[in-house]
This record gives structure tokens, sequence and C-alpha cells, in this order.
């Protein structure tokens, strides 16, 4: 058998992100050959995301960023929580956001088929999870694009927002406040002319079930659930809600009283929670 160096195995360490058992298992099994470890890392990696295809990577980190007048954000999802906090494996989900912020990917599917240190992202979160023992899952990708993007990531990164504004010369405190808004608030949309047509109508059938089921007579059962419509939009669409840091007034009349041209013009909220 060939004689194993510890430079080797911090090679194959460094080449891999494998333990350093791991990397001199390999090196042991492959009889010394630098490439045939290498594929054995690889084919334990695959190995492991083959064993644990069917667990549910419920925990993750989900990390936003700007560059510009672009924001990114993605969720690199686990199986614990414990992996979720492990500094490399949050290091790991930065890296494939600079990624996504380098080459502006058009969607989910076409930023894991990006190259990121010689390998396809594919591939390389399988390693991963071979490295890191469990289920590794890269499940959300999404983008801003606006005059002035703020970013807000929540602490122990398991929610993350992106907002985009009308105007660069944002104060930064505004943008950051509407950002964490949208993250404690959780809205659906901008303002109400941005709610869909389905959603008006399915909280209408739900007012109008709420109110017969409560006996209400017929003739003002409509009216009751038009009222509970506009209860609704009121608290979901983000510039018609109380604003958390004054609720005497909204997240829309904050923003005119920050600058009366200043406008949202679109907004990006994820949690694995």
């Amino acid at each position: 058998m060939a004689e194993i160096k510890a430079a080797d195995v911090a090679k194959l360490r460094k080449t891999t992100g494998a333990g350093m058992m791991d990397c001199k298992k390999a090196l042991q099994e492959a009889n010394g050959d630098f490439e045939k470890a290498i594929d054995i890392i690889r084919q334990k990696g695959q190995a492991i995301a083959n064993k644990r295809a069917d667990r549910e990577a419920g925990e993750g980190s989900v990390q936003a960023k700007v560059q510009g007048g672009y924001g990114a954000m993605i969720s690199l999802n686990c199986e614990t929580d414990f992996v979720a906090k492990n500094e490399d494996f949050v290091k790991f989900a930065s890296s494939i956001l600079d990624l996504a912020l380098a080459e502006k990917p058009a969607s989910l599917e076409e930023l894991k088929s990006l190259t990121m240190d010689g390998k396809v992202l594919t591939d390389l979160i399988t390693e991963q999870s071979g490295t890191i023992g469990e289920k590794l899952e890269l499940t959300y990708f999404d983008f801003i694009k606006a005059e002035k993007v703020q970013a807000y990531n929540h602490m122990g990164n398991n929610l993350a927002t992106l907002v985009g504004f009308n105007k660069s010369d944002v104060a930064e405190q505004v943008a950051k406040d509407v950002a964490m808004q949208i993250a404690a608030m959780a809205p659906i949309a901008v303002d109400e002319k941005d709610v869909p047509e389905s959603v008006i109508a399915h909280e209408k059938q739900i007012g109008r079930a709420k109110a017969l089921d409560e006996g209400k007579p017929e003739n003002i059962v409509d009216r009751i659930a038009e009222g509970m419509v506009k209860k609704f939009l009121k608290e979901n669409t983000l510039l018609n809600q109380e604003f958390t840091k004054d609720n005497k007034k909204t997240v829309g009349q904050y923003l005119s009283e920050a600058d009366k041209d200043l406008k949202v013009t679109g907004f990006k909220r994820f949690s694995v929670k």
C-alpha cells in the first residue's frame, strides 16, 4: 500500500471539502492515487444523497444580498437545525448567493446549472451532502431589480426579504424599516390593486360562509363579506398595513412622509419555517 502523506490528505480535503479521516480513507482505498480518491469522495457524496433522498430538508439557510440595483435571495435546505447553524454550511449557502449575484440567472433551475469551483452547482451540493452527512437541497431562488434594492436577513438565517424602490436615494433607515416590515408582517402584495382577483374572490367566499354559519340574514351576508375582504386587504397589503414602528400610521403614510414620490416597486419574502 502506498504511503499516505499528511500533505496529500490536506490537499484532498482542500479540493473536496471532505473531513480529514474521510480523505485519508479515500487515499488509502485509492492506493495513493489522488484523482481516484476524489472520485471516491464524490461517489460517497452521491451515495449519501441517494440514501437520504426521501428525507425532509426542513431546515436551512435563507440569505439575501444586494449588488447595485439587483438583489438576490436563496434558500439552501438541510435536515437539522444543527447543520443549518454550522459555519461551513452557512458559508456554502453564502457562496451560492454570491454566484447568483455574479451570474444573475433567470430561474432556480438556471442557477443550479451554473458552475462554481469548476463543478456544476448540483454536483457540488451533492458532494457537500456527502461531506455533511445530510440531504442538502437548493429549494429557492428569486431576485429583484430596481433603482434601489434593500435586503434584510433575519437572525438565524431562516428568513430573508428583498424590497425594491423607484428611487436610488432612499434613506437607508427607511429602506431597512420597509424590509423589516415585510419580514414581520408577511404581506401578500404591495397594494390592493396587486392582489389577484382569485384571492379576493376566495376571501369573499370565506366571508360569506362565516356570516351564514353565524346565522346572519341572507340580505346582509354580501355586505359582511365585503367588509371582511376590506379588512383582509388592509392587513395583508404592504402599503395599507399598520407600520410596525408606529401603528398610528400605515406603511404608505410612512413612505409619503419620507418622500412623497417614493414607491415600492416589488418585494420578495422567504422563510424555511
